[in-house]
């Protein structure tokens, strides 16, 4: 039994790390990784940055790459913690970059596009957009004044780059989608949409799929950026709270499937943009991007903080589980078990197959929780930190959630290790 054991072992160890060079994976965003351990066991090492990370981690020649909203592109050597190099940009970095070619493509919020040298993280190009900003609405979310124009503090995400044979393809808060050339950065085309786009387009199949805050989901032609159709979410025309694509889609078997604000998510033909089936999540956003393995559909919800499986053909729902506070982080399908980060602090692994809880990881600053944000439960003590719905009293709120260290991130898993950054400005690495 022990040689058994020793074998297994020592067959997982030299498994070679399949690439997880984009944002959920690669282009379709399936959101499915290389196993990740069902025992948690230590944090082998944690690097910190200046700044929150909301950015996911990809990986590249034994090195992780991440943004921080302290401006930097980070490559830090996946087995030791230690910075290999960083480049410096024009403001905080809340996508995930892109790795092709022996380039890294990253979004920075000051409106450019950084193309970067792999190795040393040299600067190659720049491409400049129409600038960076958040979604904003008159009364957001039922803020008051309610004739003041709030910009989204919600709207923690930038696009994150997918790139397919020599194209860099991203959303702007100018309201475009680009294509941009990968090797001159130069403008191939772009696409003007209603409002801001901040969810990361998925490429399949010669299309380009995205959604927009304007509540609109496109499905563009790869060379060209000419619209082959459109399929219309919810609209709230009052506190434009229920309405926009913040969820980037997977596409799997000629099916995209996204969540979005509207409280819903929707399973679209490829081919056609027809509905296929749509699940209720009860006014719920749902932030996260849907995961798509074995069948099932994985996502989890904001305000309801659920994490739920539904059958991919039907939408039928088949598993329920509590995350016990809100998920914008998009669940990762991990050989058996899927991973879920949460914003009060928690990493969590499920079984694949029951939902069950196996481990979860909770920050110090989590562990810590100063000025009581958190109940005994893991919850988000909701009556203390929103008093009122006036914008100071939400802006404190939203600021103090984030002192617990909150996952906004989502998990890279190579080589049976996981990588994941948090609101306490650490990339952890677990295992």
């Amino acid at each position: 039994m022990i040689r058994a054991l020793l074998l297994a072992a020592a067959i997982a160890v030299s498994l070679p790390c399949v690439a997880q060079s984009m944002f959920r994976g690669d282009a379709s965003h399936q959101g499915v990784a290389p196993a990740a351990p069902r025992e948690f066991h230590r944090v082998k090492w944690r690097f910190p940055t200046g700044a929150r990370i909301v950015s996911s981690a990809v990986w590249h020649q034994g090195a992780v790459i991440f943004g921080s909203d302290d401006g930097n592109v980070y490559a830090v050597d996946a087995a030791t913690g230690r910075q290999r190099w960083m480049q410096r940009t024009g403001g905080p970095v809340a996508s995930t970059p892109a790795v092709a070619a022996g380039k890294v493509y990253a979004l920075s919020d000051d409106g450019r596009v950084y193309a970067l040298d792999a190795a040393n993280g040299e600067v190659l190009w720049k491409f400049a957009t129409g600038g960076e900003r958040r979604f904003e609405a008159r009364g957001l979310h039922g803020m008051q004044p309610a004739t003041q124009t709030f910009a989204d503090m919600f709207d923690v995400y930038r696009s994150s780059p997918a790139v397919v044979d020599g194209t860099v393809y991203f959303g702007s808060g100018d309201g475009h989608v680009y294509a941009v050339d990968a090797t001159a950065g130069s403008l191939r085309w772009k696409f003007r949409t209603g409002d801001v786009v901040h969810a990361s387009p998925a490429v399949h199949g010669g299309m380009v799929y995205v959604g927009g805050w304007d509540g609109r989901f496109y499905a563009l032609d790869a060379r060209s950026g000419e619209q082959r159709w459109v399929f219309q979410g919810g609209v709230d025309a009052l506190m434009h709270n229920q309405q926009g694509f913040q969820s980037s889609p997977a596409v799997v078997d000629g099916v995209v499937y996204t969540g979005s604000r509207d409280a819903n998510v929707y399973a679209l033909d490829a081919r056609t943009g027809a509905e296929k089936w749509r699940f209720p999540t009860g006014a719920s956003w749902v932030n996260s991007s849907p995961a798509v393995a074995n069948g099932r559909v994985w996502f989890a919800t904001s305000d309801s903080s659920r994490i739920h499986a539904v059958d991919a053909a039907s939408g039928k729902p088949l598993l329920q589980e509590d995350s016990k506070a809100y998920v914008f982080s998009s669940p990762v399908v991990a050989g058996n078990v899927v991973l879920v980060g949460v914003l009060n602090g928690t990493l969590q692994a499920r079984d694949r197959e029951t939902g069950a809880l196996l481990w979860e990881f909770r920050t110090d600053a989590a562990r810590a929780n100063e000025g009581w944000v958190l109940t005994a439960e893991g919850r988000f003590n909701s009556a203390m930190l929103f008093p009122s719905s006036w914008y100071d009293a939400t802006a404190l709120a939203f600021d103090r959630q984030q002192s617990v260290g909150s996952f906004y991130a989502t998990p890279l898993v190579a080589q049976g290790v996981i990588y994941i950054g948090s609101a306490d400005g650490n990339l952890y690495a677990i295992e």
